[in-house]
């Protein structure tokens, strides 16, 4: 007799136990990489989302645990708003509990990360987390040894402590042993910290490698961007669900005051508009909807054409100066520029497009650009030829109508940011091709292009100028000589300080000191 099939249900830990490949921890060299990343996003986001000037402190160590090489400790510092104590065991030992489900930017969005970190030092190494945490204005340090519980996705409190601050340090430790391959993690590793130096100029970060070898990226300026702010939903991204979570939400008694306090852009007389389109009494309980109600609601907002944009205020984008210092402080260029675009929307979600370009300098000849690719203030390394940007710097835009010729020192920065990031996965390494954003990428590269244009074919008229000038400088002392023994009262020195002259006259951008930095000597 044939066995029926059995059915049972999956905790998300359990389900990412199964498949942690997906969320970017496939191998030990990817999850040493992807470990690093998520807890240091989270100690940016603690940092400057709340106006405060990143100092982060990153250490791998390895040889903790005898006869285990493979397994390393990572370490990681920051100096952000600290985790209240009541918060800490799910923030870091539950999968899909976070702070970030919310309309804001931020660079996590999922509320997997760090909780996959966790759960992966946990498949791997056996050993819990440990979180040492203080806010800003507590008095004491909180500790905490911490595993999940993977069927229930509960935390585990393994050992728990507090002790009184004896400075005014506030800010999270997390301590985390993994296993891992730092031999071909390593370069990903430090190109991280690189780029990440890149977007945040403003933070001071400290690596220390399993080698005892530091890196210090110095803060190079205190300028830092925006905080975001929390907003309402955007009636345009509203789907049947959001809307029964909505009502199920509110507090407010009649669908004009809910349409007018729940979401963005709606005041009284949009408000009217729609409960006319919906043919419904505006004074009727948004609770008493029918599921036909609420589905034609949902209908009529995302078609309705007279909303205003959705409000930039949840984004913290970058901004021009800070991308310029970025790159220069990185790269060296010997040009650099930037773009930051006017907020768009796709589906319903404000995003804005920054765009950098450095050329030269210290930037090695290539074929192609190299790009540097941002979401939400992360550096995204893996997955390159899959992203939106690499299909518009490589594909779209023809850089010889820029006067770029290849190999070329040339390269350019994409930074996407937005409440919501089409990811291609929940590993967050590349953005899906939507159109409306790689229709802002184009411009604004275009935008960069235009004036690197503007720059080569400055310089390379500058570069012309010398090479005609010093053409002509090399035979100032023939003509000199030959003059001055035809016209017996004038002097040679004379007669080359005179024709010196005019030249430099001619050629006025040429910066030559005299004729002996052309001509070494004179028969």
């Amino acid at each position: 007799m044939q066995q029926l099939e059995r059915f049972r249900s999956l905790s998300p830990a359990e389900f990412f136990y199964r498949n942690k490949e997906i969320a970017g921890f496939s191998n030990p060299a990817r999850a040493l990489y992807q470990s690093i990343r998520e807890l240091v996003e989270n100690a940016l986001d603690a940092t400057d989302s709340y106006g405060i000037l990143p100092v982060i402190k990153v250490s791998i160590d390895s040889g903790i645990i005898p006869d285990k090489p493979e397994v390393y400790l990572i370490s990681v510092e920051d100096n952000g708003i600290g985790i209240p104590p009541d918060n800490i065991p799910q923030a870091f030992a539950q999968l899909l509990y976070s702070s970030k489900y919310v309309l804001r930017q931020t660079r996590g969005m999922f509320g997997i990360g760090v909780k996959m970190a966790v759960l992966y030092s946990q498949i791997t190494t056996g050993k819990p987390v440990e979180v040492l945490s203080s806010t800003i204005n507590s008095s004491r340090i909180y500790m905490f040894r911490l595993s999940i519980d993977i069927k229930n996705n509960r935390p585990v409190i393994h050992h728990k402590a507090s002790f009184k601050k004896s400075s005014e340090w506030h800010g999270t430790i997390v301590k985390l042993f993994i296993e891992g391959d730092w031999n071909r993690a390593k370069s990903k590793v430090y190109e991280y910290f690189k780029r990440t130096a890149i977007i945040a100029p403003y933070a001071t970060i400290i690596f220390k490698d399993p080698t005892d070898n530091v890196v210090y990226f110095k803060r190079s300026t205190t300028l830092m961007p925006k905080p975001p702010k929390e907003v309402k939903p955007h009636p345009h991204g509203v789907d049947i669900e959001l809307l029964k979570m909505l009502i199920s939400n509110t507090t407010t008694t009649t669908l004009k005051e809910f349409l007018i306090e729940e979401f963005q852009g709606i005041g009284e007389v949009t408000s009217k508009t729609i409960t006319e389109l919906l043919k419904l009494n505006p004074d009727k309980d948004p609770k008493e909807l029918s599921n036909d109600e609420i589905e034609l609601l949902a209908k009529v907002l995302k078609e309705f054409n007279n909303f205003k944009p959705p409000r930039p205020d949840s984004l913290s984008y970058l901004g021009e100066e800070i991308i310029k210092i970025g790159l220069e402080s990185i790269l060296k260029p010997e040009f650099v520029t930037a773009n930051t675009r006017k907020p768009s929307v796709y589906e319903g979600h404000a995003f804005i497009v920054e765009v950098g370009l450095a050329y030269g300098g210290n930037i090695p000849l290539s074929e192609e650009p190299l790009l540097l690719r941002f979401a939400n203030k992360i550096p995204l390394l893996y997955d390159e030829r899959s992203d939106v940007s690499w299909k518009v710097v490589n594909q779209n835009i023809d850089w010889s109508l820029y006067e770029v010729e290849k190999p070329a020192p040339l390269a350019v920065l994409v930074h996407i940011c937005s409440t919501k990031i089409p990811y291609k996965g929940v590993g967050k390494e590349s953005i899906a091709d939507v159109p409306e954003i790689e229709n802002e990428i184009e411009k604004g590269i275009r935008e960069v292009a235009r004036e690197l244009k503007t720059y080569i074919v400055r310089r390379r008229r500058e570069r012309e100028e010398v090479e005609k000038a010093i053409g002509i400088i090399k035979f100032i002392p023939d003509i000199a000589k030959s003059l001055s023994s035809i016209v017996n009262d004038v002097q040679y020195n004379s007669l080359s300080s005179e024709l010196f002259k005019l030249v430099l006259k001619k050629f006025k951008n040429v910066r030559i000191r005299g004729i002996d930095d052309v001509v070494v000597s004179v028969e």
